[in-house]
């Protein structure tokens, strides 16, 4: 027979769950400690793990939205300070912490990473100053790889404006903060390069803590960094410590405003340039053009005092072409000839008059006056022939005689020169025909090689 404590109605498990869950509601803003074991990411972006001790061990779940707020993820195996409570799954029976924070528990090991990082990159010349690459001096626009609301983007739009109001710039919005940050600011960063929009990008946060900033010290940001084509400016605000980023990055500046001010000029500076220049333009122009008219000025004034005795030269060798001329034409040599065998032929007669006169002084034979009259004029005979025989072969080689068999002689009208072959003329071409009588002017309408 049950007593009447044992006849009490029993719970229903619904009850019992809902009991636990009445209990457990005070476990709120609890912060534990312990290790990461068994990270599982789920399909909707939620985490679930272990965390344990040396001789305990509670269930943690970590809800997508939570996580993307998160300083670093954690990883199995490494110790965390887990802030949250605890609940109770009715649906499983089961009791989870719920995390909402995660802060490290020994930022000495995480510094132990990042030197560790540091040491690879710096082994591969990531940050060499010679792979640095030099900023566009006016770039067509800017990209700001930062997040979309706080006053970094407000003070970066601000200073590039102020300096060029009509500087192009594209915003690509990031979590700067939590696990989600790397994969953001990477993608982010590659996305920059294959759009082209711009010629240079500013990655930009307000400061922060270490475990703040601790995405910008992660080898994913880095190598997105080293990898971009456009070169990269970083400004993560007023902090002591360095950031990986900061040390690949092309250019570093302590501040948003100090990056602005280093990705473009001042508009009104760049005017004022470009004002002077022209005007140094104008006066060096017009010394120039100044030097090279007085320059011409005595060029010309030295011309016209060498002019005469240019003519004169000029005029003398003329009066010299001249003179060769004549004295090598046909005609004239032909006349000298006559006039040297007319005088040779005076003094034949002259020496012949003379023998004569000898031999009748001499009471010498008519038998020798008559061979030597013959001779003298077999003599005379030959020497004329001769005489006619080079005339008849000279005149035959002259210009004036090989016109008078048929031929004729074509010179160019505009360049004066004799035209040999076919091929040193052409259609359309003016010419002058030299004939034996008289001279043709022509132009040609057909040529054939």
């Amino acid at each position: 027979m049950l007593r009447p404590e044992e006849a009490q109605r029993p719970y229903t498990v619904t009850e019992l769950s809902n009991e636990i869950r009445r209990e457990l509601r005070p476990l709120t803003a609890l912060l534990v400690k312990g290790e990461v074991s068994g990270m599982k990411r789920g399909a909707k972006g939620h985490y679930s793990f272990a965390i344990k001790d040396g001789q305990s061990l509670i269930n943690g779940f970590l809800y997508a939205d939570d996580a993307r707020k998160v300083t670093t993820l954690p990883e199995d195996g490494q110790v965390f300070v887990f802030k949250g409570r605890v609940d109770f799954w009715t649906q499983y029976g089961v009791i989870r912490f719920i995390v909402e924070q995660v802060e490290f528990d020994d930022v000495g090991k995480l510094r132990a990473r990042l030197e560790e990082l540091k040491r690879r990159l710096e082994a591969e010349g990531a940050f060499a100053p010679t792979r640095k690459r030099r900023l566009p001096f006016l770039p067509m626009a800017v990209a700001l790889v930062t997040s979309p609301t706080g006053a970094v983007i407000h003070d970066l739009q601000e200073t590039i404006w102020e300096r060029y109001p009509n500087m192009g710039v594209v915003v690509y919005p990031v979590q700067v903060q939590g696990a989600a940050a790397p994969l953001s600011v990477s993608r982010a960063l590659r996305r920059c390069n294959d759009d082209e929009l711009a010629q240079v990008i500013v990655v930009a946060r307000g400061g922060g803590s270490f475990e703040e900033l601790y995405a910008f010290n992660t080898e994913v940001v880095a190598r997105a960094i080293l990898g971009s084509r456009l070169p990269v400016v970083t400004a993560l605000g007023h902090t002591s410590d360095r950031t990986v980023a900061d040390m690949v990055a092309d250019v570093e500046a302590r501040t948003p405003t100090e990056a602005g001010s280093r990705v473009v000029p001042k508009k009104a500076d760049l005017i004022a340039l470009l004002r002077e220049r022209g005007r140094r333009l104008d006066r060096e122009t017009n010394q120039r053009v100044l030097r090279e008219a007085d320059r011409l000025q005595a060029r010309r004034a030295r011309l016209v005092q060498l002019l005469p005795a240019i003519v004169r030269r000029r005029t003398d060798r003329l009066a010299q072409a001249a003179a060769n001329l004549a004295r090598l034409s046909p005609v004239q040599q032909i006349a000298r000839r006559e006039e040297a065998l007319r005088e040779r032929a005076r003094r034949l007669q002259s020496a012949a008059s003379a023998r004569l006169t000898r031999g009748r002084n001499a009471l010498a034979s008519r038998r020798a006056d008559d061979r030597l009259e013959r001779a003298l004029a077999e003599r005379f005979a030959v020497a004329t022939r001769g005489l006619a025989h080079r005339r008849d072969r000279l005149i035959a080689l002259s210009p004036e005689g090989v016109l008078s068999r048929g031929y004729s002689i074509t010179v160019d009208t505009d360049t004066g020169a004799v035209v040999r072959s076919a091929s040193e003329t052409a259609v359309d071409r003016k010419v002058r025909i030299r004939l034996a009588t008289g001279r043709l002017a022509a132009r040609v309408e057909q040529v054939e090689p």
